[in-house]
């Protein structure tokens, strides 16, 4: 198990804290490269964990499955707009999204960042990924992005923070 919180000038919070529990506790089932399940495989292991923080989990994909974020507010307060979570806290406040062979190579993550931005209400992204996929590091690139992202500072994201991952 590997974990950061970006920015690293902030300590985790400890609503953060319990939801690396939840994976540390199921590492052994989930790790890479020893386990080939996917992201779905992943998240339904660690489902009653995060029930158990309050969070709503993504049951399957149909649209009554889904978890679903509003982003965008028409007449009547209806919601024009949405983006689906893999887990949403009960206070709207955090997102989890569980990635597994797609992460780098098709730059899941980056949807994932964009999208947990525009979500209303959402402070912090929580984004996890393989350690090891195909024989790539997939963690380590996901970490040296969101370093050059945060120390750069040419983009200012509407996040408290992004937990990154990696099993």
């Amino acid at each position: 198990m590997n974990y950061q919180l970006f920015p690293r000038s902030q300590g985790m919070p400890d609503d953060l804290v319990s939801i690396v529990k939840c994976f540390e506790e199921v590492k052994d089932v989930i790790k890479s490269p020893e386990s080939d399940l996917k992201s779905d495989g992943v998240l339904k292991v660690l489902e009653a964990s995060f029930e158990g923080l309050g969070f709503r989990v993504e049951k399957g994909k149909s649209v009554d499955q889904k978890i679903r974020v509003p982003v965008l507010f028409g007449r009547n307060n209806s919601i024009d707009m949405e983006y689906n979570a893999d887990a949403w806290s009960a206070d709207g406040r955090i997102v989890i999204e569980v990635e597994a062979g797609r992460a780098v190579d098709n730059n899941a993550f980056l949807k994932d960042i964009f999208q947990a931005c525009l979500m209303h209400g959402v402070e912090y992204l929580v984004l996890a990924v393989r350690n090891v996929y195909l024989g790539k590091r997939d963690f380590e690139k996901v970490y040296r992005f969101l370093e050059t992202l945060y120390l750069s500072g040419r983009i200012q994201l509407p996040l408290k923070g992004i937990l990154l991952i990696g099993y």
